[in-house]
Parts: structure tokens; sequence; C-alpha cells
């Protein structure tokens, strides 16, 4: 055996360095790929999220437009039903039952709808968040903040106020 075929073949590393940095490369743009992918795929998911809610919330709410525009329909109704004298009650039967009928008509399909009234009493105390105060005066035997008069009811349309209640709220410092 000569020396030749006795020592292991030489390598030349060289030769092999433009493979490794390519490798390299190959490697970088993967991970650059698949950090763009995961990224793509967190937008897709995002937008479809953003998209169900968006839908959700126009199938609850996409209706406030005519709600609104239905209460001065309700208050009219009511004032209608509360401005007949008592005496006049038994000669206009039939008309104010047709009244009340249609009052309960349009209380059910609005709360078929989601829109639910909030009736304030006398008594209660004011809250900001349901309530707009239309006055503010002094009355015997209240404490200051109290409703002292309920001009109209408001409406809620699911969890979202579509009308704040319309009172009149007592000043006194001292109950």
């Amino acid at each position: 055996m000569s020396q030749e075929e006795t020592t292991s073949p030489q390598v030349d590393v060289e030769e092999f360095e433009p493979q490794v940095d390519e490798l390299e490369a190959l490697r970088a743009e993967r991970d650059e790929m698949r950090d763009k992918f995961m990224r793509v795929l967190a937008d897709a998911e995002n937008s479809r999220k953003r998209a169900e809610r968006d839908r959700k919330e126009a199938e609850m709410y996409g209706g406030t437009r005519l709600a609104r525009d239905l209460l001065p329909v309700y208050d009219n109704l009511n004032r209608a039903i509360q401005a007949i004298p008592e005496e006049s009650r038994a000669a206009s039967s039939a008309l104010i039952e047709g009244v009340e009928l249609t009052l309960r008509e349009l209380t059910n399909v609005m709360t078929k709808h989601g829109v639910t009234p909030i009736t304030p009493a006398v008594g209660d105390q004011f809250d900001p968040q349901l309530h707009e105060a239309m006055f503010e005066a002094p009355l015997p035997g209240t404490k200051a903040g109290q409703i002292i008069q309920v001009m109209t009811e408001g409406f809620l349309l699911h969890d979202r106020l579509l009308r704040p209640a319309q009172v009149g709220v007592s000043s006194n410092t001292a109950g």
C-alpha cells in the first residue's frame, strides 16, 4: 500500500463555504417567510373576528334610527289615552280600546326587537346614565337628587341608551 492510499483524502473546506452560506441564506429566508405567514394568518383571524363582531352589532343595533323614530308615536299614544277626561271614557270606550290596543301592539313589537322602557318613579334617585334632568326645584319632603316628576319614559335598545327618561329633580339640600 502506498502512502497515498492509507491517508484519508483531503477535503477542501473552501469548496463547501458557498454552500454553507447559501444554506444559511435559505434558512433566513424560510424564517422570514414563516414570520410573514404567521402575521398574515393572525391578521386574517383578527379580520374574521372584527367582521363577526360588526355583524352582531349591526344585527342588534341596526334598527336604532327606526326605534328612535317610533318613540314619538309611543309618546303620542300614551298622551292620547291620558288626555281623555274620566267623564268621556264611557262614551268613547271603543276608541280608547283601539288606542290602547295599538299602544300595546307597538310596545310588543318594540320589546321583540330589544327596545325596553326606562320607567322611573317619583322618589327614585336621579341617575345621569338613564335620566335627563329637565328642571330642578326645591320640593318639601324630598332629598336632593330625588325624582319629583316624570315627563317622558326613557328607552334602552338592548344595553344601549336609546333615549333618557326626562325627569324633574329635587334641589333640596336637606330632606
